[in-house]
């Protein structure tokens, strides 16, 4: 497989229509992997399996996760809470509002698996940015206590 990193610009203009995309997540990073593809005969030449029974989705899908879980495995040494999406189908453009994540770091990839396929890969690292959620003051509960409604 021939993998070139390449700049935004043209890994937008050369983007594939599908995308999987999957998390993993900590308390202090955000790491976010989406794989642009063509449901395409080349592309599935590359991946056995994949017929009238098993779509190219699927079979991407299955791959990506291990790829990811590999990742998670490798970095739960050194962050304990990690947590890893299930990988979820999206289009390609959904890249255009990677921004809005306010990323500390951006890399594009374009692979090659086959003489004709072509993959993209979109990795992006959050790594200062704040929680996107906030834990409010428990209310104090009395034990017993019946509530009538």
């Amino acid at each position: 497989m021939e993998i070139t990193q390449v700049d935004a610009a043209r890994h937008r203009d050369t983007l594939q229509p599908n995308a999987l995309v999957l998390t993993i997540s900590s308390f202090t990073f955000r790491m976010l992997f989406v794989l642009h593809y063509a449901d395409d005969a080349a592309t599935r030449a590359c991946y056995p399996g994949t017929d009238d029974n098993r779509s190219l989705s699927d079979s991407l899908m299955e791959r990506v996760n291990l790829c990811c879980g590999s990742m998670n495995q490798q970095l739960i040494a050194h962050f304990p809470d990690l947590g890893m999406s299930t990988p979820y189908a999206l289009s390609s453009r959904c890249i255009d509002f990677i921004d809005e994540l306010r990323p500390d770091h951006v890399w594009f990839y374009d692979l090659r698996p086959g003489e004709s396929a072509r993959l993209g890969v979109t990795l992006c690292v959050c790594a200062k940015a704040a929680m996107d959620f906030s834990s409010g003051e428990m209310e104090e509960q009395g034990e017993g206590e019946l509530e009538l409604f």
